[in-house]
């Protein structure tokens, strides 16, 4: 599946981080927690590369703990920052914080050397469209900072928020890269509601749920669907789920479209539990 998703605003949102990039310290990237690796958009890296980068993985409630941590370690071996932040609860909100300012101390240290005083850190915080970035925003801002939604691409323009005395954050809209060639990446982006609607079938990110269901987390289905056999193929296991959730149309023809929807639902909100993807 080779994903095409580079509208009109996404030419303006990479113009908009370029110009801007200039005028901060840091760059905060944030990257989903259940597919770290898949959402990176190495062109944001690239436009980044004069800047401190601190990875921050969102959503960590949705993943595995111990998955999370080992994708952590890997990161911080990389590029050495790098934390995790449940931005619904707060968890974790702190050490983005306290790691900011770690990654700004080198900074501030020179402005001291040359006997000046030291300004807040600028940080701009980026990532690909719907990762959590307004939501990750208003959580460290304690208050409804910057809009939100559950659509890819609801950030339009500049937003300059004082966080506090020693740190302002620019948040930016999410920047997509111009074409998704790995099929298990463009899917993987499709559970994660990462690309837009447009940009695949709801059935397609369904059915790749349902395998990657069966071959690494198969109690979850026999449990959240009792489905009594999951050896099938995936397309069955489909139509098992709708008559067990009594999903049907007019003169009892089952409606997948209805189960698609709903399965995609349960797992972007972790009703089926929490995965990590990469």
């Amino acid at each position: 599946m080779s994903i095409n998703w580079f509208p009109g605003h996404m030419v303006k949102a990479r113009r908009e981080i370029e110009a801007n990039i200039k005028l901060v310290d840091i760059v905060l990237i944030l990257l989903d927690a259940r597919a770290p690796f898949s959402c990176r958009n190495k062109e944001l890296e690239i436009i980044s590369a004069k800047k401190k980068i601190i990875y921050v993985l969102n959503k960590i409630d949705l993943a595995l703990p111990e998955v999370t941590t080992a994708y952590l370690d890997m990161l911080r071996q990389e590029h050495g920052w790098a934390v995790g932040i449940d931005s619904i609860s707060g968890k974790g909100s702190k050490e983005v914080l306290q790691t900011i300012m770690k990654s700004y101390q080198e900074q501030a240290q020179k402005m001291l050397d040359k006997g000046r005083r030291v300004r807040p850190a600028r940080i701009m915080v980026a990532g690909v469209p719907n990762v959590g970035k307004s939501t990750f925003l208003n959580c460290l801002v304690g208050q409804k900072a910057a809009k939100t939604g559950n659509k890819p691409g609801v950030t339009r323009g500049k937003q300059w928020i004082r966080l506090r005395e020693d740190m302002e954050l620019l948040d930016t809209p999410g920047l997509m890269w111009p074409k998704i060639e790995s099929e298990e990446q463009g899917l993987k982006l499709a559970l994660l509601n990462i690309v837009g609607e447009n940009a695949y079938q709801e059935e397609t990110a369904a059915l790749y749920l349902l395998r990657v269901l069966v071959q690494k987390w198969p109690q979850v289905l026999k449990n959240q669907f009792k489905l009594e056999s999951i050896d099938k193929e995936e397309t069955a296991l489909l139509e098992d789920i709708a008559r067990k959730r009594g999903h049907l149309l007019k003169g009892g023809q089952l409606d997948l479209e209805k189960t698609c929807t709903m399965l995609l639902q349960d797992f972007r909100k972790g009703k089926l539990g929490r995965f990590s993807l990469d």
